[in-house]
């Protein structure tokens, strides 16, 4: 389980509260997962481990996703 103590930090990472952004944080994200499973080639149980943590943070609620923001659509609507 060694594998993890660099894959958990990556679901504190907060999002960021301008829309404008969030295709970069998905991104950096994206590419940082992506590079982390090529270089380090985690265990099976730590890989599972992450990604079931993953799919329930993204499906508990509307907005807890560390791949996409709170909004629907391009734009979000102030107010």
């Amino acid at each position: 389980m060694y594998c993890l103590q660099c894959l958990l930090p990556v679901l504190l990472i907060p999002k960021p509260t301008n829309p404008a952004l969030m295709e970069t944080h998905v991104m950096f994200i994206v590419l940082y997962l992506v590079g982390f499973f090529l270089e380090r080639k985690p265990c099976t149980i730590c890989s599972l481990v992450f990604l079931t943590a993953v799919s329930l943070i993204c499906y508990s609620g509307v907005g807890n996703c560390i791949f996409w923001g709170n909004c629907e659509g391009h734009q979000c609507e102030n107010g």
